[in-house]
């Protein structure tokens, strides 16, 4: 993919509700594979669409993505010999030095692309209506879905369900809820109701903790309120617990990282594995960054064992 198809292919991804960074190169110094303006997605799990550069420099940037990705906050990486710069380097860049033949260098800037909250609202009151318009304002991805007709599949572990039917089977409502096992459940309802429906549903076998995680009544507690207002409190709930952090919403989640080693010959990290060009030697498995390293490392052993290269 090129630069604007790695744009569109983003697009896609965020309405899909997925977490990734997008890596830029926004300055190079040749001789480099990587190109001004190329583009990558790099995934939680370190995947890449895209090209944003070679063997010495695609590794680093994928480390420093997982990074930004977890900590939702962009990066400035420069791939290349801090020598080559002098004083010239910016405070706060990541410099990242490269050691493979090339002399060239790239500056790669990293920035997060977080989902965007996904929220389900059960019922079709207009509170229900007003809630799932102003979610929707926020940039949400916001479903209004009838009672009858919601089901587990309607949710997943990152949505935010709200439950609005409003005594039009609110039981069995949360019932098909709590099997979605949402990051966050509330139930539109008094506390005397919101009692009830629990203890209907512990009564069916719903286990203590699945029960005990529905917020009922859902939303911040601002008195005796209008409909339009329970809305109000409700998103306002949802907005403090996501900024808090308290809602597995999908942001910030990595998986884990992928088993590292150095390049004995050019001292770059690469993954340790297939990817990694491996070789056995005297017991020992060394891995490396191309080609040419493994052949240079082959032609004289001894002159490399002896650094800190070993997996």
């Amino acid at each position: 993919m090129d630069g604007w198809d790695v744009l569109e292919r983003a697009s896609a991804l965020a309405r899909e509700g997925r977490s990734f960074a997008l890596a830029t190169v926004v300055w190079r110094q040749g001789p480099s594979s990587g190109q001004l303006a190329g583009r990558a997605i790099i995934s939680a799990s370190g995947e890449v669409e895209g090209w944003i550069g070679g063997a010495c420099a695609e590794p680093a940037v994928i480390r420093e993505a997982r990074r930004v990705i977890a900590t939702g906050e962009p990066a400035l990486l420069l791939l290349g010999n801090r020598e080559q710069f002098g004083g010239a380097v910016p405070e706060g860049m990541n410099v990242v030095p490269i050691s493979c033949q090339s002399e060239g260098a790239l500056e790669v800037f990293i920035e997060p692309v977080q989902p965007a909250p996904h929220l389900v609202v059960v019922g079709a009151s207009p509170m229900a209506q007003t809630l799932t318009a102003l979610a929707t304002t926020l940039g949400w991805r916001a479903a209004l879905i009838g009672g009858p007709d919601f089901t587990s599949a309607d949710a997943g572990p990152h949505s935010l369900v709200v439950i609005a039917t409003q005594g039009h089977g609110d039981e069995e409502a949360v019932e098909r809820a709590i099997a979605a096992h949402p990051a966050y459940l509330g139930l539109v309802a008094s506390h005397r109701r919101g009692e009830a429906v629990l203890g209907y549903l512990r009564d069916r076998g719903v286990p203590q903790e699945a029960a005990g995680r529905v917020r009922a009544p859902a939303g911040l507690d601002l008195g005796h309120t209008s409909h339009t207002e329970i809305a109000v409190a409700i998103l306002a709930e949802l907005v403090q617990l996501r900024a808090s952090g308290d809602l597995a919403t999908g942001a910030g989640e990595v998986a884990a990282a992928p088993a590292e080693a150095v390049d004995p010959v050019c001292g770059m990290t690469v993954v340790a594995g297939p990817a990694g060009h491996p070789l056995v030697h005297a017991g020992v498995t060394y891995y490396f960054c191309r080609v040419g390293c493994r052949q240079e490392f082959e032609k004289n052993p001894s002159a490399y064992v002896n650094r800190e290269s070993r997996c």
